[in-house]
């Protein structure tokens, strides 16, 4: 049992040592967490003030842009003046936002048979890419530490 307990505090030792080398130093040596920012995200260009607009934050690429699902989500009821999506509390690292203009309640962009959208559709840094989906990579952003971000998207029809 003093074994157990003698192994038990090494490995406590250790762990703490470790994850005290691994932390990031400031000034006066202290480590600090990453703090988080407020996403805005200004969407434009929507054609009926019918529906709702859904920006779509998403931090990997493999289900960007159509699958929502896996992404964070906020709805608004559509405007033609434009409206804005507020993401709270987001940490440093790298993003693309979709945005989509859903006229039917479904929540999602509707597409026809060959894939490409029938409702309005956008994503960061504005890609429109002809016969393809944008890529995460053309889209992607950077969220930095203490930095404000704003971004503004148009849709498109």
């Amino acid at each position: 049992m003093i074994i157990n307990g003698l192994v038990s505090m090494i490995a406590a030792t250790v762990m703490i040592l470790s994850s005290q080398a691994m932390a990031q130093p400031v000034a006066g040596g202290l480590p600090t967490a990453a703090k988080p920012i407020h996403l805005i995200v200004k969407v434009n260009g929507a054609n009926s003030s019918l529906g709702e607009i859904g920006c779509s934050l998403f931090d990997a690429g493999d289900a960007f842009p159509m699958d929502a699902s896996r992404a964070k989500q906020i709805w608004q009821a559509a405007n033609v003046a434009g409206v804005s999506c507020r993401f709270e509390k987001v940490m440093p690292g790298t993003y693309a936002v979709a945005i989509g203009h859903d006229l039917n309640g479904n929540k999602r962009v509707d597409t026809n048979f060959l894939g490409i959208p029938k409702e309005g559709w956008g994503v960061s840094n504005n890609i429109v890419p002809s016969l393809r989906a944008p890529k995460f990579d053309e889209a992607k952003f950077e969220v930095k530490e203490g930095v404000p971000t704003e971004l503004e998207i148009k849709l498109v029809y």
